[in-house]
């Protein structure tokens, strides 16, 4: 999630930087030039598969379960096994259920509620009724609520470190649980956030006891001849690699743990540890390098994003075109890496924002004239969690086997965000919204392109992406600094960020 700001926060910080006239709004030059990149853009669109055939996918992320929203069961769900939350959890509240869990709240600054088992529970049935025969699901990252290391703290005096990943592991394995009682027989595949810890937000010991047993949960699902290898990996760090199950075709997800790139990542000390991310990333040009040589087509899923973290940037003010940094979500390395290997990686699933967003990595090699086939596309996934205001969301694909493309998705999201009696419909169609065909690199590109051409959000594709973008619709929010948000959906680099702010502010 984004920490150092809330929806609460982000009109104000638009309201200055309109009186500040920090980002200045303008036209961009070399229109004819666009209108190029768009006529190559439409010639370089992929083909279907010769059979069209699609299959139904379920993506899902930052589900922020809460077991310390009813406080005084927290101690009947340390005692039982999880095997017994289900019942524990649903059972009634407790008198005092809603001033404790405020207490508890106060206590720990949270600025919103996540998931407590009541909208976890709607989810899932919602899940079930919206994509009944999905062939796999993604979770990407964050599985845990918010200040979990707060909260237990708060509720269970005289605990030690074991006691605390004791619970951490069992949140998880319920989650885990949960998910594959409503999708039996069928991969999950899931990537940890920067929540899902043992010792707190962003902190985490590589080859600890901890994964090797986190890793036993995530990974149950996976084949028996891939399983010892994918556990040995995710004891390492928290990443691993498989073959994705059929009918995925010839396809290779790699699950990365960009924890270690984040410039807030510390190990459970408190110090820094620059040789997790190195590691990680030479291990990860590996894969990609065998995905390669095997003429693999790869996925590439995990939490944190690449690329300029926009709000941040305006919400610390900062002035790219005076010289100073945007803010950035991770080093530039994994968008460095996957850019180079963008002729084997057809998709990257991300998300950390809970927003339901788009990005494109874009090659050294990519000009007008590839159009975007040496570009990776990323899709963010928004958020279960309703912290931020939001409505819990999750995302309905259809994915083509044979060339491991996203053909098409559709946002669901809740009526409210507690999961009482709420009704979850379709948001949005990729498809029929943006009229595209795929979600291939060429057309998030093309899309991209006629974001930034669009100063002032005046086309049916501008206003549909900020309608849609927060999943309950704050358009009043995002509008006034369209042109520098569109910048940072194919600019991966301070450098290259900076480049496209300050031409449209010309």
């Amino acid at each position: 999630m984004i920490s150092s700001m809330r929806i609460s926060f982000r009109s104000q910080i638009l309201t200055i930087l309109s009186l500040t006239g920090l980002f200045v709004l303008g036209s961009t030059p070399g229109a004819l030039a666009q209108v190029a990149r768009h006529a190559s853009a439409a010639q370089a669109r992929p083909a279907n598969s010769t059979d069209g055939r699609t299959i139904p996918a379920l993506l899902i992320s930052d589900i922020h379960f809460d077991p310390f929203n009813d406080p005084s069961k927290v101690q009947a769900l340390i005692a039982a096994p999880v095997t017994q939350w289900r019942s524990i959890l649903s059972a009634s509240p407790s008198s005092d259920q809603q001033q404790a869990f405020d207490a508890l709240q106060k206590t720990c600054q949270m600025r919103g509620v996540d998931t407590p088992f009541t909208l976890f529970n709607s989810s899932l049935q919602a899940m079930r009724s919206r994509q009944p025969d999905a062939r796999f699901v993604t979770v990407s990252g964050d599985l845990i609520a918010h200040a979990f290391s707060c909260r237990y703290a708060k509720l269970v005096t005289g605990s030690t470190p074991s006691d605390y990943q004791a619970f951490v592991l069992k949140t998880i394995s319920f989650v885990m649980a949960e998910l594959r009682t409503s999708f039996p027989e069928i991969p999950i595949y899931v990537a940890l956030g920067n929540n899902d810890t043992e010792c707190g937000d962003y902190k985490l010991d590589t080859k600890s006891d901890f994964l090797a047993q986190a890793g036993k949960i995530v990974l149950e699902g996976l084949p028996a001849s891939q399983r010892q290898q994918a556990l040995k990996e995710f004891e390492e760090g928290g990443y691993y690699s498989t073959t994705m199950a059929e009918p995925m075709q010839g396809a290779r997800l790699i699950v990365i743990n960009d924890l270690y790139l984040s410039p807030k990542y510390s190990t459970c000390s408190g110090k820094p540890d620059t040789v997790a991310a190195t590691k990680e990333m030479v291990w990860l040009e590996q894969q990609l390098a065998q995905a390669r040589e095997s003429q693999q087509k790869v996925w590439v899923m995990g939490h944190i994003p690449p690329g300029v973290d926009p709000y941040s940037t305006a919400a610390k003010l900062r002035n790219v075109c005076a010289g100073q940094a945007p803010v950035m979500f991770l080093s530039d390395k994994l968008g460095d890496l996957l850019a180079q290997y963008a002729d084997v990686v057809r998709l990257g699933i991300f998300a950390h924002t809970h927003m339901d967003e788009m990005r494109l990595l874009r090659s050294e090699n990519s000009g007008p004239e590839t159009a975007g086939e040496h570009n990776v596309g990323i899709k963010l996934v928004p958020s279960i969690s309703p912290v931020d205001g939001n409505n819990p969301s999750f995302t309905v694909a259809r994915v083509n086997p044979s060339l491991a493309v996203l053909q098409n998705y559709e946002v669901v999201a809740a009526s409210n965000q507690t999961g009482v009696a709420a009704k979850w419909a379709t948001e949005y169609n990729y498809g029929k919204t943006y009229h595209e065909t795929q979600f291939a690199p060429s057309m998030v590109r093309e899309l991209i392109e006629k974001f930034k051409a669009d100063h002032d959000a005046s086309t049916e594709e501008s206003r549909a992406y900020i309608r849609y973008y927060f999943v309950g619709d704050r358009s009043l929010e995002l509008s006034p600094f369209w042109p520098q948000y569109a910048c940072a959906l194919d600019n991966r680099t301070a450098k290259a960020f900076a480049a496209c702010v300050c031409s449209s502010a010309r």
